[in-house]
């Protein structure tokens, strides 16, 4: 026994408190918690059993109130590192020194669902980002959409209570398709331009990695001479801008509700890093009121067209947190967390999150004390003479007061060095009311051009949305109010979700408004090409050519791909040479909507076993019906000929690779040809093939 301690008291690490043996909370080692301490073997539990006790009760108060919003989420560490110095606007530290390296926590969230809901349900996505800069820490706190829904933060409770489940029953989960959501959109027109991001494949991300994020407000950007900037935040994915589309969407609810959750970690863990450019929109004070919109409304973009994005830097997350609870669920985010060279604009809805945040984790992190816990403690000194209060983990000394002589004057102020933080000089006059500038009151412009910039795959995604939200709506005057809205914004829209939801056909229809912005069409954001990550399956069967597999995974990797070889079962499946080829995961396991691409190697002779298995067949019509990329080799083409594409050319002839609307084809027998790979790796860059024709089986 004392040998066995003796071993493990050598093993323990200062860095790792779960070394070593087990203890209490006091420190008093335990070689016993498999059962009570009771009277005889069959008595009962004595109360003298402090473990016992103090393991129940710690066990009993392990869970804090999740959040209100963005309850579930998904973190990760890294780094952001400016491209040059940004002292022409800003003063801010970490934006100076291209060779200055400043830590980041970044989590990623779904708003309206709790802890338990899935990651792939129709929402907004939550993009806060932690800057531990040498000048305190800055909390961009962002969305994966530009705008908000409404305007001024004194409706946000109204609106978090509308869209979240509804009072009388706690239903639905994760899901803005019921009736109060609906209710409070179709009476304030202010919430149009952020539901036409909700409607579109925006709200549903294929993964944190191909996801924009921006900071939504207009900020102020500020140079150490004092002159002020506005600003807007752009992050843009390395891997482009990619997402679901809605049916897949919900099947991943149930195959894997952790989707983009277990994608962040799993491309982490595997080393492909994950990588954002940081861009900034710049607008000079004096051009404030230049544009037909007011840079303070949250529900208003400014159009890229009109001022381009500047990109500054980037950001790369290479690090895991070790444990979800103690940094995933602690981490502390705040819009009011800023530091020198960058301050506020008087945008309502930021000035309410200023105040929002911190009363929020005083009572989430139990108390003033939460900026101790490791994941939110700057790295900056921290010298105050806010002291006490629940879970003071620091021991002061001297005195916490000021001005104090006894202390010898310190904590003191910061010198004239224009180290300090200095608010912007801005002269406000104004009578106390409550009403809002005009120039809040365009509610329709901007969701028209979100409309009228998207490529007609996404118009089409859009009508099915509305009329899957608003057919889950029971009261029918919810339904008709909403298409009277949408009317405003575009006739045909308004027209097409009307028919869809038995609703009337507006009578009066708006005129499409031709203002469009290109930069908003996921068109035009599918990043550098770059197969890296994109997960293709490979789908085999007894009597699989080897070589063809081979060759696949052999080209595929070298590109960055993730390539799975699926079967009927786990295992493996003997080849046409009679040696096996081993099988990643077996078929009812898994399912298309987990993967980017799907191939099917062929064997010697007739149609390989593969389209007798339904599970494979059902497989491959799910790829293709959601515009995947599907490659065929050999007499592999058979398998995919079978569905009966309609209108997609499949090659007929040796050595003649095939490519239409996204489907490669190859039916010369051996490894797979350079023509081949090239074609089918380009098809799998472009991530989806829209207007391809469906299949008849």
């Amino acid at each position: 026994m004392e040998d066995r301690k003796q071993q493990q008291r050598e093993a323990f690490r200062a860095d790792d408190p779960t070394a070593g043996p087990l203890t209490t909370d006091q420190g008093v080692e335990v070689d016993h918690t498999d059962d009570s301490l009771s009277v005889g073997e069959r008595g009962p539990t004595l109360m003298e059993d402090f473990h016992f006790r103090e393991k129940l009760t710690r066990f009993d108060h392990e869970r804090i109130p999740e959040r209100v919003v963005h309850a579930r989420g998904a973190g990760a560490y890294g780094y952001f590192e400016p491209y040059e110095s940004c002292a022409e606007f800003t003063r801010a530290a970490f934006l100076q020194d291209p060779a200055v390296r400043t830590p980041v926590f970044v989590r990623f969230s779904t708003v309206q669902g709790p802890k338990g809901s899935a990651d792939t349900v129709r929402d907004v996505r939550g993009f806060a980002t932690k800057f531990y800069t040498s000048e305190g820490n800055y909390d961009l706190v962002g969305n994966n959409f530009p705008v908000f829904f409404i305007q001024d933060g004194i409706k946000f409770p109204d609106f978090v209570h509308a869209v979240k489940p509804e009072p009388h029953n706690d239903i639905p989960t994760g899901a803005s398709a019921h009736d109060t959501l609906w209710d409070f959109v179709s009476l304030q027109p202010e919430t149009l331009h952020a539901i036409m991001w909700l409607m579109s494949d925006r709200a549903i991300p294929r993964s944190y990695r191909m996801m924009q994020g921006f900071g939504v407000h207009t900020f102020r950007f500020v140079t150490a001479e004092g002159r002020g900037t506005f600003v807007k935040f752009h992050w843009k994915p390395k891997l482009g801008v990619h997402s679901l589309v809605w049916d897949e969407a919900q099947e991943c609810q149930g195959r894997d509700p952790d989707f983009n959750r277990r994608d962040l970690w799993d491309a982490i863990e595997a080393g492909e890093y994950p990588e954002w450019e940081l861009g900034v929109q710049l607008v000079p004070e004096e051009d404030e009121f230049a544009f037909d919109f007011d840079l303070l409304d949250a529900t208003k973009i400014i159009p890229e067209e009109q001022v381009p994005v500047r990109p500054i830097g980037r950001m790369v997350l290479n690090r895991n947190p070790e444990n979800f609870f103690a940094e995933t669920e602690q981490v502390a985010f705040h819009t009011a967390n800023v530091v020198p060279g960058i301050d506020f604009t008087n945008d309502p809805l930021l000035q309410a999150r200023n105040f929002s945040y911190l009363d929020t984790q005083l009572i989430r992190l139990g108390g003033p004390n939460f900026t101790q816990i490791p994941v939110n403690r700057p790295v900056a000194p921290v010298r105050t003479n806010q002291r006490d209060g629940y879970h003071q983990s620091t021991i002061h000394r001297g005195t916490n007061y000021f001005p104090n002589s006894l202390g010898g004057g310190c904590p003191a102020h910061a010198g004239v060095d224009g180290s300090a933080y200095t608010h912007y000089a801005e002269r406000v006059d104004g009578a106390k009311i409550r009403r809002r500038s005009a120039s809040f009151q365009d509610h329709y412009t901007q969701p028209a051009m979100f409309w009228n910039s998207m490529a007609d795959w996404e118009k089409q995604h859009i009508v099915e949305a509305f009329r899957f939200e608003l057919g889950k709506v029971g009261a029918k005057s919810v339904r008709a109010r909403t298409v009277e809205h949408l009317a405003k914004v575009n006739g045909g829209l308004a027209t097409e979700v009307a028919r869809g939801i038995g609703v009337p056909e507006p009578s009066a229809t708006q005129a499409a408004d031709k203002l469009s912005s290109p930069a908003l069409s996921l068109e035009s954001l599918r990043g550098e090409g770059s197969v890296r990550t994109r997960q293709v399956a490979v789908l085999v069967a007894d009597g699989v050519d080897p070589a063809q597999v081979a060759s696949v995974r052999e080209a595929l990797t070298a590109e960055g791909a993730i390539v799975e070889t699926l079967a009927a079962a786990d295992g493996a499946v003997p080849g046409d040479d009679g040696e096996p080829v081993a099988v990643d995961r077996a078929l009812p396991t898994v399912a298309s909507v987990l993967y980017d691409a799907v191939l099917l190697p062929g064997g010697p002779v007739g149609t390989p076993a593969t389209a007798a298995d339904p599970d494979a067949m059902r497989f491959v019509r799910g790829a293709y019906r959601h515009g995947k990329p599907v490659g065929a080799l050999g007499s592999g083409v058979g398998v995919l000929s079978s569905l009966e594409p309609e209108g997609v050319r499949l090659s007929a002839e040796f050595h003649h690779t095939v490519s239409d609307h996204g489907v490669v084809t190859d039916t010369s027998p051996g490894p797979a040809s350079e023509e081949f790979l090239d074609a089918f790796i380009a098809a799998l860059s472009a991530h989806r093939h829209w207007g391809r024709p469906p299949a008849r089986c």
